[in-house]
């Protein structure tokens, strides 16, 4: 999908799923290596993007490697899964939200970004037919 495309009423028929993949880069330190951070990132998005959460948020550190030690998080929703992987060698962020139920993949990239304070963001929108 195009970045000037919009989803909504159009003669295909509607995807069965929607997968954003957001890449950012150069994120404040703080807030990615903050596991409370990350929860409340997960909750302020799915009420943003009206997705129902089913769970608790799941936010783990590890990784032996320096190169990919860091937080991943996992949230269920109602319509699928949110995950992200928070890579403190490079201060990236990589984020992806699947589901069922369409959203905008833009609102979601530029809340990431301002939410982690990213200096450059790069979007890949898949669409599950």
């Amino acid at each position: 999908m195009r970045k000037d495309e919009k989803l909504g009423p159009t003669t295909e028929p509607q995807p069965w799923g929607l997968l954003s993949c957001i890449d950012l880069y150069e994120c404040a330190p703080n807030t990615i290596r903050s596991a409370d951070k990350i929860r409340q990132f997960v909750a302020e998005l799915c009420d943003l993007i009206q997705m129902r959460r089913f769970g608790e948020t799941q936010v783990v550190n590890f990784g032996e490697e320096e190169r990919v030690a860091g937080y991943s998080m996992t949230q269920l929703i109602e319509t699928s899964l949110i995950s992200a992987h928070f890579a403190n060698a490079s201060n990236a962020t990589y984020l992806d939200v699947f589901s069922c139920k369409l959203y905008e993949p833009e609102v979601v990239a530029d809340f990431a970004k301002k939410f982690f304070g990213a200096k450059r963001v790069h979007l890949h929108v898949v669409r599950r037919d």
